[in-house]
């Protein structure tokens, strides 16, 4: 695969150098005869006296300054610079999430450490078992219970490294930077290659990776990634060789580029289905418009045949057939638990709870700098104490502007500025979900989508939303760019001013501004020494959805196998067990535990949520043949079985 200079349309190729054996024969220089005259050497003083005043030769740079000069030039190349900035970006946007990276973490205490965990578990299990990777240490003894929720499967490199809950902890701030510059950088990619100027790629970027209602999902990695998304956009249409600009070149195919475009896209859709489903649509969508408008336009002629060749052709089925089989291989799990739990599927009344109406686009989350303190009392009115988490869908009133008059002024052409739009308002209704023209829209695709009744909340959706804003915004910032250029075209030299240039930049501060967050970081609970005696399986008291988030965390040194787990699916049998040990340690519990093969009780004393059973941690338990072991954190009972 050929590395472009920009993203931007650039020559196929360079034109191969002639050599003596490509030239025609009359063309090809005689070599000279043994025995003729050769001209005297410039160095030879007697046969040119003024030889020694000639220049020097110009050395050529041995290895060393090569490898050098190629180093600068990649360090300074336009996307090195974009990488760098956005990681710097993230990191800044973010902090302190990478303050105390060991201890603390995003948001709050429950989900992301499930994440965590998640991450964590793929990569012991692709280490140790990948074949039982879907039946996890937790909520035993169910199977398929890696697939409660979305996985972060594509994560599992980062599990491979480090063991226990600090290394978990590491990994998961790490990741959390990393899912926003991806993010900043993918939208920026796409914005280039679709043909807009640098700093309305980065406004689109900026919008893209940290409008205001991402800083509500920070507790949900699986939605703040979805950088593949973008990234994967542009690398087909680069691949394609197709831009805003200049639409559908050949010249400009990169089979290469296509193929690496799928493969991302099979990544993101590994990371889980909650953002990954309606990627992997829209781009069955966009596939089947291309075909049709390619084959239509051969067949009726309705513009002149361009060619496609066989090599992209053999990319992009290649890439298809691997992304198709990554999404039927991450479904068949999912499918299972269906099978087990039919009551697993979101009901449309649960879809309705989440759906938030138009307003929620105009209210800023709590945790914005800019806007949450002005919005407390529109959520409250609105959203009442509860429920507003999934609703406040604020992308940002600066990037709102630029989008309304990227639709009038633009370097897009009209028919593709009305396609946007069409896309905010589709998206942003589908984002809406049973609040837009009353849920007849979004009952049909949760009718007969397959998959599409497992998203529980359509306010997530307001991803593609935020693109196609921001796709609009950088057409307009473009288009301002384009006019300075062509007012200062007579310039010596000719390029815009530098205090113009930076104008220009300074729409992006604005969105990045609105973007700004104050998130808490807390301290995650300390994994207590009692765990490190657990042979399993085990059940840890209290259990319930948020201290199961912590212990699951806990387990990560060791994956002792146990009945503990919190996720977006709870089992019947999770709640009918709880229900029993609240009255731990009496004889329902204990024989309910040894059925299922329970050999140890760990009893926390200072759990993170939940209460301690009453008699859990005075009883000795020999009346029900248990022995019990104390320790300064817990009590664990050992069923001796």
């Amino acid at each position: 695969m050929t590395e472009p200079t920009t993203m931007s349309d650039q020559p196929a190729d360079d034109a191969p150098a002639t050599t003596a054996s490509d030239r025609p024969a009359d063309e090809t220089p005689d070599k000279p005869a043994e025995d003729a005259p050769t001209e005297a050497s410039p160095k030879d003083d007697t046969a040119d006296p003024f030889g020694k005043f000639a220049p020097e030769a110009v050395r050529q740079p041995g290895r060393l300054r090569r490898m050098a000069g190629g180093l600068g030039r990649t360090l300074i190349h336009e996307w090195s610079l974009a990488a760098f900035s956005a990681l710097v970006i993230a990191a800044a946007m973010t902090w302190p999430a990478l303050e105390y990276p060991l201890y603390t973490i995003p948001k709050d205490i429950w989900d992301p450490t499930l994440q965590a965990w998640q991450m964590a578990w793929a990569g012991h299990a692709v280490a140790t078992n990948p074949l039982g990777i879907w039946d996890s240490n937790s909520f035993y003894p169910e199977a398929y219970s890696y697939a409660f929720s979305d996985t972060l499967l594509g994560y599992f490199p980062t599990g491979l490294i480090g063991t226990g809950p600090g290394a978990a902890l590491l990994r998961y701030n790490i990741v959390f930077v990393l899912a926003f510059a991806l993010a900043f950088f993918g939208a920026y990619a796409l914005a280039r290659q679709l043909g807009s100027r640098i700093p309305g790629a980065a406004v689109a970027g900026a919008a893209f990776a940290y409008a205001p209602w991402r800083w509500e999902q920070a507790g949900h990695l699986h939605v703040l990634s979805s950088g593949g998304i973008v990234l994967c956009l542009a690398m087909l249409a680069r691949g394609h060789g197709y831009s805003f600009r200049h639409g559908y070149r050949p010249e400009l195919r990169r089979p290469g580029w296509a193929l690496t475009g799928w493969l991302v896209g099979a990544w993101q859709i590994s990371l889980g289905f909650g953002i990954g489903l309606p990627f992997a649509y829209v781009l069955a969508g966009i596939a089947v418009v291309s075909v049709i408008a390619y084959v239509s336009a051969r067949l009726f002629f309705w513009s002149e045949p361009k060619p496609f060749g066989w090599k992209l052709l053999g990319a992009d089925t290649l890439g298809g057939l691997v992304f198709a089989a990554v999404g039927v291989l991450m479904a068949i799990p999912y499918f299972k638990v269906l099978d087990l739990h039919p009551y697993a599927e979101r009901s449309i009344e649960e879809v309705n709870w989440y759906s938030p109406p138009i307003i929620g686009f105009f209210t800023a989350p709590e945790t914005d700098v800019v806007w949450g303190d002005a919005h407390s009392v529109a959520r409250q009115t609105m959203f009442g104490q509860w429920g507003s988490g999934e609703k406040t869908l604020l992308i940002g009133f600066a990037v709102y502007g630029l989008a309304a008059a990227g639709l009038i002024y633009s370097t897009w052409r009209w028919w593709q500025r009305i396609l946007l739009a069409l896309g905010v308002v589709v998206s942003g209704g589908l984002a809406m979900g049973t609040q837009f023209l009353d849920g007849k829209v979004y009952e049909v695709l949760y009718d007969h989508l397959p998959g599409w009744s497992a998203i529980r909340t359509p306010g997530r959706l307001v991803i593609w939303t935020t693109l196609f804003i921001g796709l609009l915004a950088a057409g307009a910032i473009s288009a301002f760019g384009d006019r300075a250029r062509d007012l200062t075209r007579e310039r010596v030299p000719a390029r815009p001013h530098v205090a113009l240039t930076l104008a220009m930049f300074l729409p992006v501060l604005l969105v990045l501004a609105e973007g700004m967050q104050r998130m808490d970081f807390p301290t995650v609970p300390q994994r207590p020494a009692a765990m490190a005696n657990l042979t399993g399986p085990a059940m840890i008291l209290p259990s319930n959805q948020l201290n199961d988030e912590n212990v699951m965390l806990w387990s990560t040194d060791g994956f002792v196998q146990m009945v503990n787990g919190g996720s977006g699916f709870t089992p019947r049998s999770q709640d009918e067990i709880r229900k029993l040990m609240e009255n731990f340690p009496d004889q329902a519990s204990v024989e309910k535990l040894r059925s299922i093969g329970v050999r140890d009780v760990l009893v926390l004393k200072h759990p993170s949520y939940g209460d301690v059973p009453p008699n859990a941690l005075t009883a000795d338990g020999q009346q029900f043949g248990m022995t019990r072991e104390d320790f300064d954190d817990g009590v664990i009972f050992h069923l001796n079985q």
